[in-house]
C-alpha cells in the first residue's frame, strides 16, 4: 500500500505534467504498468488514468470559475495535449462543456483573475517555456557583460 501512496502522491504533485504516462507512476510505485492498475484500482476504486483525469478536471473547474483564461488555455495548463479530449472529459465528468460551466459558474459582475496572473500562478506552458529559453540568445547587453576581457582584447587583435 505504501508504494501505492507513493505513486498517488506523485499523480497528485504532477497533476498538470503533459508527459505524466502510466510508466512513470508504475516506476514510482515499483510495479509494472498492468500489475500497478489492477492494485491501484482494488486500492482506490478507480485506475491511475481515471483518477489522474478527475484532478485535472478539478482544477480545470477551479480555473473556469476563478482564471480570465481561454478554454484552450485552461486546458493545456492543467495537461491535456488535446482540446476535443478536453472537452469530452470534462463535459462527461460534470455534465457541462467547459464554455456552459463558465457561464452558469461565474456569476454576472464577478471579477477573475486576469490571466496573466493565473499563468503566472500556473507556471505558464512549462514544455513551450523549456524549449524557448533553451534556444534564446542573450537578452540585450548580457553579451557584452558575459565576458568584456576577451571582447577588449579581440578588438585589440584586429588589424
Amino acid at each position: 500500500m505504501r508504494q501505492l501512496r507513493l505513486a498517488k502522491d506523485a499523480m497528485d504533485r504532477d497533476w498538470a505534467e503533459p508527459e505524466l504516462d502510466l510508466d512513470v507512476v508504475a516506476a514510482h510505485a515499483g510495479y509494472s504498468r498492468y500489475h500497478f492498475i489492477r492494485a491501484f484500482k482494488e486500492a482506490y476504486g478507480e485506475t491511475p488514468g481515471q483518477y489522474l483525469t478527475h484532478r485535472r478536471i478539478e482544477r480545470a473547474e477551479e480555473m473556469l470559475r476563478s482564471a480570465d483564461l481561454s478554454v484552450t488555455e485552461i486546458c493545456h495548463l492543467v495537461g491535456f495535449s488535446s482540446l476535443g479530449t478536453f472537452s469530452a472529459r470534462f463535459k462527461a465528468r460534470t455534465g457541462l462543456t467547459p464554455s456552459d460551466y463558465r457561464s452558469e459558474h461565474v456569476g454576472r459582475g464577478a471579477a477573475l483573475i486576469p490571466g496573466c496572473y493565473a499563468m503566472l500562478w500556473a507556471g505558464g506552458f512549462p514544455s513551450a517555456t523549456l524549449k524557448k529559453r533553451a534556444a534564446a540568445r542573450p537578452a540585450y547587453g548580457e553579451e557584452q557583460e558575459a565576458d568584456p576581457i576577451s571582447t577588449s582584447s579581440d578588438r585589440r587583435a584586429e588589424p
